[in-house]
């Protein structure tokens, strides 16, 4: 028989406080109202009973049960699936091109991450010029309407938020609006993140972390901006 979401099913996210793919899952699991509980581990020094879960060594990991899922992409998936209102477009073409454009925003986070871990002022503009190429293919992309594909939230969306996620910080932190182009981009970004499942979707102290990750890591961005 299928597998269908049972509210009394034990659901676990292992997690790190700061990692926006962990994130991606923390949003659609709000979205869809599903009970779970989440552990953090400390990815610089990952515990054993993590790393026989985890094939990779990444975050998220998704404990169904006795069942074990990793990569966010796949756990969304699996969550929208188990549940009732598709985030995926029911179109078989629609559909590929959003798997397509996951994918292509997880190269984004990485890149944005690059920016902002960049040690020295030569290495901060060369992959800020890198991330900006890629924010302009979203930007021709982005719909005027409230969300990436139009009116409906999708899966892309989930994907795409802990990216705006990190250019508020970083516009908070250091006045940095990597967004200043990017207008489409810039409304999206806006009403993901006025959206409860997004808010809730980050731990508290979401900033201060961040802010001590950069400076820990003697990051450009951080030094230059202290």
């Amino acid at each position: 028989m299928p597998t269908t979401y049972r509210p009394n099913q034990s659901i676990e996210l292992i997690s790190f406080k700061l990692c926006p793919f962990v994130q991606r899952s923390v949003i659609t699991l709000l979205h869809k109202g599903i009970d779970f509980k989440i552990q953090y581990v400390d990815l610089a020094n990952k515990p054993d009973w993590f790393l026989a879960l985890s094939p990779l060594g990444k975050v998220p990991v998704l404990k169904y049960g006795d069942q074990v899922l990793f990569e966010s992409a796949v756990i969304n998936e699996f969550l929208d699936e188990i549940t009732e209102g598709s985030l995926m477009p029911a179109d078989p073409l629609q559909k590929a091109k959003d798997r397509g454009w996951i994918e292509f925003a997880s190269q984004v986070l990485m890149a944005q991450y690059q920016t902002s871990m960049a040690k020295n002022e030569d290495d901060y503009h060369s992959a800020l010029a890198g991330l900006k190429d890629k924010l302009s293919r979203l930007e021709n992309l982005t719909s005027e309407n409230a969300y990436f594909n139009g009116d409906d939230l999708a899966l892309i969306d989930t994907a795409l938020a802990p990216l705006f996620t990190r250019f508020a910080a970083t516009k908070t932190l250091y006045a940095k609006d990597w967004l200043a182009d990017f207008p489409r981009l810039s409304g999206l970004g806006e009403r993901l993140l006025a959206l409860p499942a997004v808010q809730r979707s980050v731990v508290d102290d979401f900033n201060q972390l961040y802010a001590e990750y950069w400076l820990k890591a003697e990051s450009h961005l951080a030094l230059s901006n202290r």
